[in-house]
């Protein structure tokens, strides 16, 4: 990690410990800590496992990618992949930095530069398909329940499906629609030319876009001859991102909310997670905090449960990732043999 790195993960600590502050700062000592002993911690330790869980899925996904080139490929090299994005993810503005973050691990472990842009960017292609999927699915299910009792995260909702949606509808264009793809960029690129006044700021961007078009294109390639693998690692991530949304669910049942439907609670964390992708801020720090209080207030009337929801919620999801990054950071990888 880079000093620019630890400082932003020292802040975000720092953000949350504040978010904390305030948030138990209407609630007594005593209906907190009441509300920490009556967990119950079987069901805190289901949730803890299924976020495991879910990061040792999308190793497995990144394994069965590296092995379509390199066959030695071990598990425990893949897992380091998502642990570490998920470290840059908690501390980069829109999680951008979990990206690099990959390839760099990747390289670490002995995969060559080319076999893991290829791997990585298959498995972006999926893992936005399958965001995609799954919202629309609890946009149906969940979107009126949404709108009759929150009416200020609609718009949210609304805009953050429209960013996803507009993602996923740019990679179909490139993958099946190429050269109707390069017309249109070219157009856009026209439209630039006019407003930007920089020469050669404009003829960067001009190249990079191509290259970034073009690269996708010959990968998309890849994917689509094997379609085995495509459907492969499409299940193991729309199940990775199942379980990933179901742990809200069982922390309720951790704290004694047995009334609440889990096919609900599934749908409403689809949509938070939706909402908090629409946050600069790394980790969505403040909105995460504040949409979960406000979508699982109906759960949860008691304002010492509420936060302590809260709190295990963002734990699991979120510094636990973390902090498993530092640790993966810690450890250098073995190279593997080709």
């Amino acid at each position: 990690m880079t000093k620019k790195n630890k400082i932003v993960l020292v802040i975000m600590l720092m953000v949350g410990l504040v978010i904390f502050y305030f948030s138990v700062k209407q609630i007594s000592y005593h209906s907190l800590m009441d509300a920490i002993a009556h967990l119950h911690w079987s069901w805190l330790v289901v949730a803890f496992l299924l976020m495991a869980s879910s990061l040792l899925l999308e190793a497995r996904v990144v394994q069965v990618l590296i092995r379509q080139q390199l066959p030695t490929y071990s598990f425990w090299a893949a897992l380091r992949v998502p642990l570490v994005e998920q470290l840059f993810n908690g501390i980069t503005p829109f999680a951008t930095g979990g990206q690099p973050a990959q390839l760099v691990a990747l390289l670490q472990s002995g995969v060559d530069a080319g076999r893991a842009t290829s791997s990585l960017l298959m498995k972006f292609i999926v893992y936005q398909a399958m965001i995609v999927v799954n919202f629309i699915i609890c946009l149906a299910l969940g979107f009126q329940y949404v709108a009759d009792r929150i009416h200020g995260m609609i718009w949210l909702l609304v805009f953050g499906f429209i960013i996803h949606f507009a993602v996923i509808v740019s990679l179909l264009m490139i993958m099946f629609w190429y050269r109707l793809t390069k017309k249109l960029l070219k157009l856009m690129i026209l439209v630039l030319k006019k407003v930007m006044t920089n020469p050669n700021r404009y003829k960067q961007l001009e190249q990079t876009l191509n290259e970034k078009v073009d690269s996708f294109y010959q990968e998309s390639l890849k994917l689509k001859a094997n379609k085995q693998v495509l459907v492969r690692i499409s299940c193991l991530t729309l199940f990775q991102l199942l379980i990933y949304y179901v742990i809200p669910y069982f922390i309720l049942l951790a704290l004694g909310v047995t009334n609440a439907n889990i096919l609900l609670v599934t749908t409403l964390h689809v949509l938070i997670v939706m909402v908090i992708s629409l946050f600069p801020i790394p980790g969505g720090a403040g909105g995460a905090e504040y949409s979960f209080s406000v979508v699982f207030s109906t759960f949860v009337q008691q304002g010492n449960r509420l936060v302590v929801a809260m709190f295990l919620w963002r734990i699991i999801t979120y510094y636990l990732g973390m902090f498993s990054g530092i640790i993966a950071l810690a450890f250098e990888p073995k190279k593997t043999s080709k």
